[in-house]
């Protein structure tokens, strides 16, 4: 095909438009190395939970879209959290809330401040403008706390930014739970025990997950060593309470004293003085008197006890210990929450175990007989004797377990993870997708009784699925359920595209003359269409200009929906104008020369199908099954055309769509049931096949 033709070219085979589809139809290969380009990236950024592990090359790291399951409408905001144990509100108010407030009132961008004052810390909420990226807003902050004049906090107070997340990015809650070998409920850890493995281990293991951005501890008692002063003693030797906090300071702490050489030698000399244990406060010095020291035991009682709390984490009716698990903003919350499941794995058999022992079924003096029948002691003091008790039953097996012992280990136990209703949004995607193919099947077989017309058009979809998932990539928009549902409404547009090139295509073909080139005649028939296309498609896309122009939580909720829409429709039209014309050239006009070559190809697409068929029935899958036969049926065919009379061979196409329309329908049938699965499968494939029309209306 080119411009010295005999047949005198259209303008519109002469437009930009003519042009670009004369270049697809006559480079078949660029067309098709295209369409791979599209399928592989497609594939490596799809939101959708994928594995692509290939034989010969191993696990393909993908690259997906940001995936969670709600978009984040919540405003752009900051926290800067301040702590000052012991103060009142209001003096928390007046010396860190108000100052801090109104030297951060002079940042750039900010668009309102509010404040909370507690007992002992104070929460500042800076908002910022929508204009202002999360980044920025975070340098601002930083850059303006550590440029804060001398005095404008009290000493020893220190500010500190939140972390880098939102609201949303709350995406796995846990609890700390005592569980027997077989993962029941076993007990026998307390709450401050259940806490300090939260706080000083399970926190740190998760918090370098890749994403995590932070890990709260909830619930609970948090270990402290308290100092509970006697005021008569204090009097009687007259200290004050100044000298004791003065004294519990002084003493945790080591103190250097440089180096000391002897013997060719150098020695560190230092003085050891962390607190370790609540006896090493009660035997910290106050102070002197007449050569007598004042040990902070002699006017004060240590303990370690709970520190004072104001909320509790609850779960059954009983109180427990957790955490909650936040992503980073901007990170992918699926991959997150993977990483996180992974450290948790990893991490598993690193947590503490102990012996249990059921006092309502067994007396202490039965435990220490039993201990001592079997060479060690069963009680060390008024405690269980753990390290040989856990010994004993780890050396045995555990049928031979006692009924009133067992081994409870703590276990990191999910109660909110976010995994599944992201896979939830991502089905009803992948429903609606696979929904509307088999429908765009049954409608083009049934009203345009055209087999290749169906297979070209519901190509269509899937490709400007993947090239809308690559356009998702490129500028960053994320995939939720808002989102997606921008795809699945556009896929009724994109099936129109094809259509439109597929059926003045087709009217072209048969009107033209013997003589002229099919791919001239294809040429013209998608060059006729392709500007009134074009036009349609950019008409519904200025429609969604003023959503564009939406801001504050209007935006952030709509704007992705605009955005997935319009990639859809985009990408449906490049699709229309670039891929399916030369396929339908191919698929319209092509024909395999060489009786050899034919029968190699229809043998391989015949063993294709049955493999296909083997694998449906070794899997109870009756659509896979019933595709893998149509295929079979589609080769021999294709194979013995040559010897089929001809009043049976023009009744084939008939036969061969009234198969399609059969399998197509049955396979929507066990996706929908509109009768429900007690009226049986029959029942439901005629509700669903007694009117094609209806499903046209529905999609």
């Amino acid at each position: 095909m080119n411009n010295d033709s005999p047949f005198e070219q259209t303008p519109e085979q002469r437009s930009v438009i003519g042009k670009l589809i004369r270049f697809c139809v006559t480079n078949k290969l660029v067309v098709g190395l295209f369409v791979l380009a599209v399928i592989a990236v497609g594939i490596l950024v799809a939101p959708f939970d994928w594995k692509l592990d290939l034989p010969l090359v191993g696990e393909i790291t993908r690259y997906p879209v940001v995936t969670d399951a709600i978009p984040d409408i919540g405003e752009n905001q900051q926290i800067v959290f301040t702590q000052w144990m012991g103060r009142s509100p209001q003096d928390v108010e007046d010396q860190i809330s108000y100052p801090l407030t109104v030297s951060l009132l002079g940042l750039r961008g900010v668009k309102t401040i509010r404040s909370l004052s507690m007992f002992g810390f104070s929460s500042i909420y800076v908002i910022f403008k929508e204009d202002v990226s999360f980044d920025e807003s975070r340098w601002n902050i930083l850059e303006k706390l550590n440029s804060l004049p001398a005095g404008t906090l009290p000493p020893e107070v220190q500010p500190a930014l939140g972390p880098d997340a939102t609201a949303l990015g709350q995406i796995y809650w846990y609890t700390l739970e005592g569980r027997d070998p077989e993962g029941n409920p076993a007990g026998g850890w307390d709450l401050d025990e259940l806490r300090t493995l939260q706080d000083w281990y399970v926190r740190y293991s998760l918090l370098s997950a890749d994403g995590v951005s932070e890990v709260a501890s909830v619930g609970g008692y948090v270990q402290e060593y308290q100092v509970d002063v006697d005021p008569d003693a204090m009097r009687a030797y007259g200290v004050t309470l100044t000298d004791v906090f003065k004294a519990v300071k002084a003493s945790n702490i080591d103190v250097g004293a440089k180096t000391l050489e002897l013997n060719r030698t150098e020695y560190f000399i230092r003085g050891i003085g962390f607190i370790e244990k609540a006896s090493d406060i009660a035997g910290s010095v106050v102070k002197v008197h007449q050569n007598v020291p004042i040990l902070i035991s002699h006017v004060a009682k240590v303990t370690l006890g709970p520190a004072m709390r104001r909320g509790a984490l609850d779960k059954g009716g009983a109180q427990a210990v957790g955490g909650v698990v936040v992503a980073r903003y901007g990170d992918n919350p699926l991959r997150v929450i993977k990483n996180v499941k992974e450290k948790i794995k990893d991490n598993a058999e690193a947590l503490p175990s102990k012996a249990v022992i059921d006092s309502s079924k067994v007396t202490q003096d039965e435990v220490t007989r039993f201990a001592k029948a079997r060479g060690f002691k069963g009680f060390d003091g008024a405690e269980i004797n753990q390290e040989a008790w856990l010994a004993h039953l780890r050396s045995i097996p555990r049928d031979q377990w006692p009924n009133w012992v067992t081994i409870s280990k703590v276990t990191v136990v999910s109660f909110y993870d976010r995994t599944g209703l992201i896979y939830e949004t991502l089905g009803t995607l992948n429903d609606a997708i696979s929904q509307e193919i088999l429908i765009t099947v049954i409608v083009i077989i049934v009203m345009v009784m055209h087999l290749r017309s169906g297979i070209i058009i519901s190509l269509t979809l899937p490709l400007a699925v993947l090239l809308s998932f690559i356009g998702m990539k490129v500028f960053g928009v994320d995939a939720n359920i808002v989102a997606l549902s921008g795809i699945a409404i556009a896929i009724g547009t994109i099936v129109d595209m094809g259509i439109v090139v597929c059926e003045n295509t087709l009217r072209h073909l048969e009107q033209a003359s013997p003589a002229e080139p099919r791919a001239a005649v294809v040429h013209r028939a998608a060059s006729e269409v392709g500007g009134g296309v074009l036009t349609a498609v950019l008409t519904t896309v200025v429609s969604f200009l003023p959503v564009f122009a939406m801001s504050g939580a209007e935006g952030k909720l709509f704007k992705p929906l605009a955005c997935t829409k319009t990639f859809a429709l985009l990408a449906s039209v490049i699709i229309a104008l670039t891929v399916v014309p030369p396929t339908a050239y191919i698929l319209f006009c092509g024909k395999v020369s060489g009786k050899r070559l034919r029968q190699v190809l229809f043998t391989l697409i015949g063993a294709a199908g049955l493999a296909l068929a083997i694998y449906g029935l070794g899997r109870w899958s009756f659509p896979i099954t019933t595709s893998g036969m149509a295929v079979v049926l589609l080769a021999a065919h294709s194979l013995l055309k040559d010897q089929i009379p001809q009043r049976v061979e023009r009744f084939i196409p008939w036969v061969s769509n009234a198969i399609v329309v059969v399998l197509v329908g049955w396979i929507l049938t066990e996706y929908w049931e509109p009768l429900g699965p007690q009226r049986g499968l029959s029942r439901n494939l005629v509700f669903v096949g007694q009117r094609p029309d209806a499903l046209q209306d529905e999609r």
